[in-house]
């Protein structure tokens, strides 16, 4: 187990390029990292916390379209801003509260459906690594184009590599997430035995830094009754 000293070295290393600022000066990621974790397949408790997620969904949309949300709205723009198109490849929000609207959000394990939960119930990005699986510390940056990815694709592990000037988030090995947040590689993502792990909250103006913590503060909620011996650092990541 990783000693609350580790934790917050481990995030004291995580970094936002100025590259990616000078796109959105807005930007803020919370990182949240979390040891001791009891993690496991998906239970009822689980399902029953994606099951209201879901309905808060339906209710925050209404008749409206998923993109008529003022932080999904943000984030189209961040994409277009380094030229992804987000009708093509949706930020990680919008594919949620489009997949929710509409039918049942698949259950994956307890860690990334309770994330998941998380950021339909407080709209806003959410990613999860597992962290013994990371060679470096986290950062964000704009691509060179040359970075490995690993993915599936049709069923089969393929390695792709990013737009030259995509938003990526990164580790010495290559890409642990593309397009700032539309989608993960395999070699951080979550697994049942999973014991320590990082979250990302990625927030845009008008979301405010008091409710990219809320939401972060509801993620340990929710994290603590599969972690009685949890232990969480936290640390924002802003414009200078």
């Amino acid at each position: 187990m990783a000693e609350l000293a580790a934790l917050e070295a481990f995030l004291a290393g995580a970094r936002v390029d100025a590259t990616v600022f000078a796109l959105r000066p807005d930007y803020r990621a919370l990182v949240l990292a979390v040891d001791g974790i009891n993690s496991g397949p998906s239970d009822e408790a689980s399902d029953e916390l994606l099951s209201a997620a879901e309905q808060s969904a339906r209710e925050a949309l209404g008749d409206t379209p998923p993109d008529a949300l003022p932080h999904v709205a943000a984030w189209r723009d961040a994409y277009r801003a380094f030229g992804a198109k987000p009708q093509r490849t949706r930020n990680s929000l919008e594919a949620l509260f489009r997949r929710a609207s509409g039918s049942r959000l698949p259950r994956v394990n307890r860690l990334t459906d309770i994330y998941n939960a998380i950021s339909i119930v407080h709209q806003l990005p959410v990613g999860g690594e597992d962290i013994d699986r990371y060679v470096g510390a986290p950062r964000l940056v704009r691509a060179s184009g040359e970075e490995s990815f690993d993915t599936m694709a049709d069923g089969t592990a393929v390695v792709e590599l990013p737009e030259p000037g995509e938003v990526v988030w990164c580790d010495d090995a290559g890409v642990t997430c593309r397009r700032w947040n539309w989608r993960q590689a395999r070699r951080t993502q979550l697994r049942e035995d999973t014991t320590t792990a990082l979250f990302i909250l990625d927030a845009l103006e008008p979301m405010t830094d008091e409710e990219l913590r809320v939401a972060a503060d509801d993620l340990v909620l929710h994290l603590r009754p599969l972690c009685p011996d949890l232990r969480a650092a936290c640390r924002l990541i802003a414009a200078a």
